[in-house]
């Protein structure tokens, strides 16, 4: 039964800290934090009811660990996989090996054709070994594996940044850098 709470607080969270903090309204900060009281309270209201101590438990115990507080707790936001414009404050990292994506065969010809674009995110995602892509993928069907060659697009002048959950994030990846497989 908790489990099945922590699981819907989730939901709930990567909705108003990466795409929605109005249904609530929420306001975010420039850099997508969001004041952790504030966030309680709105959510009360919007019949989402929490405690500081179950909204720490979402935090310490999500496997893609979504969430991050500041040093002193006082504020919330998501890691990575905004909608909405929010400034991360990224640094740029180089990639050593290639990255993974994961997808499903009804997106294949479409990512053959105009490579992995953002869409409505700010970044596409790209991860760092093929089980966690694999889960990702698997969230929409019978997942594809994309293999990406990092290396050689950021000797090519892309720009990588790595999110504080270990997420590689790309304005985009042309489909020249992509092994598709067979």
């Amino acid at each position: 039964m908790k489990e099945k709470k922590i699981n819907t607080i989730s939901k709930f969270l990567s909705l108003v800290l990466r795409h929605a903090p109005e249904t609530i309204q929420l306001q975010l900060d420039k850099n997508g934090w969001a004041n952790v009281d504030e966030l309680i309270i709105q959510s009360h209201q919007f019949g989402k009811e929490f405690d500081f101590g179950l909204l720490e438990e979402v935090v310490e115990t999500n496997d893609k660990k979504r969430f991050t507080f500041n040093v002193d707790l006082t504020k919330i936001r998501a890691n990575q996989g905004h909608s909405i414009d929010v400034e991360l404050n990224l640094k740029e990292s180089e990639p050593k090996d290639f990255l993974y994506h994961g997808t499903v065969e009804k997106f294949i010809d479409s990512i053959k054709k105009e490579g992995l674009q953002k869409m409505s995110r700010q970044y596409v995602h790209l991860s760092k070994d093929k089980e966690t892509a694999i889960k990702v993928g698997s969230r929409r069907g019978e997942p594809i594996v994309l293999k990406i060659n990092a290396p050689k697009m950021f000797l090519d002048g892309y720009k990588f940044y790595l999110s504080e959950n270990n997420v590689w994030l790309i304005d985009e990846v042309p489909a020249t850098y992509i092994d598709f497989g067979s």
